[in-house]
């Protein structure tokens, strides 16, 4: 209790010096004021006027699409960005998630671990969760959405499949084993895609459908989240299925699945502003094509312009109410 107070009491004290956040001001027609917290934001840019101007921008475009229903969330390029949205966070399911996070204590007993020690696992593994959470804080940033979410589903789908291994290998060791790659998961799920599902869910999503898409994402995940605690106590107990590890094969299998439509399917967002990204859905730019063409967005203020560097080359057309203008991109 003590603890929560003084948490409260630091935010309250806080709270005064904290900047207003630049797009509400944007959106109450306070553009200044927008372009000083903004400066206070970002202390290190430049061209302050420009960004709000993206924001102002954005934001006429939203107020045009204000009357968006649900069923513009499969309409155009919004079904894409819904798909991308919805499916991050089936690919938790489909690696296994709630199998090591549900039912790790009782799958250690049942590979043989006393239960003194599976309790001990059962709070490595949410140790090792929490650590993974917060590393993700810094990962994301520095390496990317597209690279950590990737790397990550082929990481947690290699140790379920070496889990299904250690399973069907008659040795006293196995069960350590398995434990101890239970545990490694547990870091790397939290550190990649369980952290990564909702940083992709807020960047791909339509501004203007971004509530509606969270709700998508949040029925799917329901939805897994009830399959496989049904299914899971099937697959494992004893008196059923009695797969026990060998329950890795099967998730290391719709892991690889997923992860192959991840790597075609999940874009790179890093750097990004919302601008950018709905120009290069609407321009229809392969995603797996993101992460290494350079696709800054001109913002051409009377005619279309053109840009070119050692690799690439941008062709401007209009998109309407951004006055934003893209290009399929073209290797030199």
């Amino acid at each position: 209790m003590l603890h929560l107070t003084l948490a409260i009491v630091i935010l309250l004290v806080g709270l005064p010096f904290a900047p207003e956040s630049p797009w509400y001001l944007v959106r109450t027609g306070k553009f200044d004021e927008a372009a000083k917290h903004y400066a206070k934001l970002y202390p290190n840019e430049t061209n302050v006027e420009s960004k709000i101007e993206f924001l102002r921008r954005t934001v006429e475009l939203e107020e045009v699409q204000n009357d968006a229903s649900w069923l513009d969330c499969f309409r155009g390029t919004n079904l894409l960005r819904t798909g991308i949205s919805v499916g991050v966070f089936a690919c938790q399911h489909l690696v296994g998630i709630i199998f090591v996070l549900g039912f790790s204590s009782y799958f250690f007993q049942l590979a043989g671990v006393s239960v003194a020690d599976s309790f001990n696992l059962g709070v490595g593994v949410t140790a090792c969760g929490v650590m993974g959470n917060f590393l993700s804080w810094f990962v994301v940033e520095r390496y990317g959405r597209r690279s950590v979410f990737l790397l990550g589903m082929a990481i947690l789908t290699t140790l379920l499949m070496l889990i299904g291994i250690m399973d069907v290998i008659p040795t006293n060791g196995a069960q350590w084993a398995q434990s101890s790659f239970t545990v490694i998961y547990a870091f790397v799920y939290f550190m990649a895609i369980g952290a990564m599902a909702f940083v992709l869910l807020g960047e791909v999503s339509s501004p203007s459908l971004r509530a509606k898409t969270m709700g998508l994402a949040a029925v799917t995940q329901s939805v897994f989240g009830i399959a496989m605690n049904f299914a899971i106590p099937y697959m494992v107990n004893p008196d059923a299925a009695n797969l026990k590890g060998k329950v890795g094969f099967v998730f290391g299998g719709l892991g690889a699945i997923a992860t192959v439509g991840s790597f075609f399917y999940v874009p790179e967002l890093k750097g990004k502003t919302f601008a950018e990204i709905d120009a290069l859905f609407t321009a229809k730019v392969p995603l797996v094509r993101w992460a290494i063409l350079w696709s800054r967005i001109l913002i051409c203020r009377e005619t279309p312009s053109h840009l070119s560097n050692c690799t690439i080359h941008f062709q401007c057309n209009s998109i309407p109410y951004l006055s934003i203008h893209y290009t399929t991109l073209k290797r030199c």
